[in-house]
């Protein structure tokens, strides 16, 4: 085992007495050691209880025979981080915890490991270390938050940033407001829509790092507390039978998990991470083929912010097994995938059909593509993604006029002071990975939109990114960025931009002449950053190679 190098042997006599200062027995030495990486702070709603199911993991990893050691990682909140500095090191954060979690578990070679991530980046920065590694693992989430309740309907957090729209158009006063923000977020767990967290979540369990109900079961349930106490006793087996993150994440994995992600109609975000964690696992996974996927797979779930279904009533149906279950039926499942629980056929053969409803039939899709769109054009010539599936169809085709801003703030600013109007196209720039840096998530200046009633009139595009909660004609990730020499830091007021995106095309209606005019009189900007966020900029590489850092 692995840990023998810390145990085994009169050399490792000084080692012993250390873990023996840790209170680990000599019955214990002969046990496998078993990591519990654990993201729990006090800070995430999502991640305020997984000190709880961390108890439950290492209570399962005893069951099996196996000595929990635990330790924990960095968790950012991106909606408490949203439109202010701190989103700039949300992203950032995952390369982070990647990094660290290398750190600890090569300084002290444990033998196998329990992931318990919850929230947006933490996720992915555990799956990528999980890859790098490639140590036994499993990985069981903090669960998804309980639908709010209020004045007879449900909302979650994506409402209560609509709802700022709304009381600064003079549609909801202040009271209401207050009485919203004491309704919005119920429970602890992951934000209760089809957001970054509940998308990453189910992706862990559809590429088959994860059990059945991984992505679906509620945070506040014993459902949850048992299956914690699952994923410990299986790690142990996993180590027994040599299952590792290669035998699992190969390309037909990545593939499943592409088909679920445009069924469910998930976050744009999971193109930045199922490129990055496709990166460490030694995977080829570009934008080509994620949008050839999309063309191919139906949309069977519309989830907020799309609507209001959520986590709790897709659970309710069979979760992410009955999704994948639907799939198989028009041959989009490689069924043979090997996960960690048996194969991909063996796990959705125990799961509910499909009721109709929230989980759409085959022949009877919201959309007969997927759910996220990956765009072409002279603005994105390495392209720009979108999430096709919660945009309104008065707004999938579209031509209006620039509104340029140069950081999420001024546009927000320009939108909550009634400038921008029906048929604007607002463009936010420098905020992508380089420019930011970091690469923001602009929900703020989304919702504000919805919540004025202006998500079906107006699209923004931008070389950062939208949080899953976003709705509406909001194009991110347009590469390459406007700090890179990219079009879209040419773009100036009034000009004129086209957006297709049934077609896949998004254009800047400028002609060539003018924009090498342009291109010449262009500088790059100055940023004044220190810190990790100065390095982070250096390493950084496009939004279209999942933002990783240079090797």
């Amino acid at each position: 085992m692995r840990s023998d190098n810390l145990k085994v042997g009169a050399a490792r006599a000084p080692h012993r007495s250390l873990l023996k200062a840790l209170g680990i027995t000599d019955s214990e030495m002969k046990r496998p050691f078993i990591a519990v990486v654990n993201s729990v702070n006090d800070y995430v709603p999502g991640h305020t209880h997984l000190r709880e199911i961390g108890e439950c993991v290492k209570a399962g990893i005893r069951n099996a025979g196996g000595v929990p050691f635990e330790f924990s990682t960095i968790g950012v909140c991106d909606g408490l981080s949203m439109n202010h500095k701190g989103m700039k090191y949300s992203l950032a954060s995952r390369e982070l915890i990647a990094d660290s979690i290398e750190v600890m578990l090569t300084a002290h070679p444990l033998d196998a490991a329990v992931f318990i991530p919850n929230c947006d980046k933490i996720v992915p920065g555990m799956l990528m270390a999980a890859a790098r590694l490639n140590l036994p693992c499993i990985f069981v989430s903090g669960g998804p938050m309980s639908a709010g309740r209020f004045r007879g309907g449900r909302i979650s957090l994506n409402d209560m940033f609509e709802a700022v729209g709304a009381c600064a158009a003079g549609k909801l006063d202040e009271d209401t407001l207050y009485e919203m923000e004491n309704s919005a977020c119920p429970t602890c767990g992951s934000c209760s829509g089809m957001f970054t967290a509940n998308s990453m979540n189910c992706l862990t369990e559809a590429i088959g790092l994860a059990l059945p109900g991984n992505g679906t079961i509620s945070a506040v349930s014993s459902a949850r507390r048992r299956l914690a106490k699952e994923a410990g006793e299986r790690v142990v087996q996993l180590l027994e039978e040599n299952i590792r993150p290669s035998d699992i994440l190969t390309e037909k994995a990545f593939e499943n998990a592409l088909r679920c992600d445009m069924a469910l109609g998930c976050s744009t975000n999971t193109v930045l991470h199922l490129t990055a964690i496709a990166h460490e696992a030694g995977v080829d996974l570009d934008l080509d083929l994620i949008d050839k996927i999309s063309h191919e797979t139906p949309q069977l779930c519309k989830l907020n912010p799309a609507s209001y279904v959520f986590i709790e009533d897709l659970d309710e149906v069979g979760g992410i097994q009955s999704v994948i279950r639907e799939l198989d039926k028009g041959g989009l499942i490689n069924r043979d995938c090997l996960t960690v629980s048996g194969t991909v056929y063996e796990r959705f053969s125990k799961a509910p059909e499909a009721d109709g409803e929230v989980i759409r039939k085959i022949d009877n899709p919201f959309s007969k593509d997927g759910g996220i769109a990956i765009l072409r054009g002279n603005l994105c010539p390495q392209g720009a993604v979108v999430k096709k599936g919660a945009v309104a169809p008065s707004m999938m085709k579209h031509q209006g006029p620039a509104r340029v801003f140069d950081c999420e703030e001024d546009a927000s600013k320009a939108i909550l002071g009634g400038k921008i109007v029906a048929g604007d196209v607002v463009v936010i720039r420098y905020e992508g990975p380089k420019g930011g840096p970091g690469m923001r998530e602009m929900l703020a200046p989304t919702s504000s939109l919805a919540g004025m009633g202006l998500d079906d009139k107006v699209a923004l595009i931008t070389d950062g990114r939208f949080s899953g909660a976003t709705r509406g004609a909001a194009i991110g990730h347009v590469s390459p960025e406007a700090a890179a020499g990219g079009l879209i830091g040419l773009v100036k007021e009034g000009d004129i931009i086209s957006i297709d995106i049934t077609a896949r095309k998004l254009e800047l209606l400028v002609d060539e002449a003018e924009i090498e005019k342009r291109r010449a009189e262009w500088k790059p900007p100055v940023m004044n950053v220190t810190g990790y966020m100065k390095r982070y900029a250096r390493l950084v590489t496009s939004g279209a190679t999942g933002a990783v850092f240079e090797k």
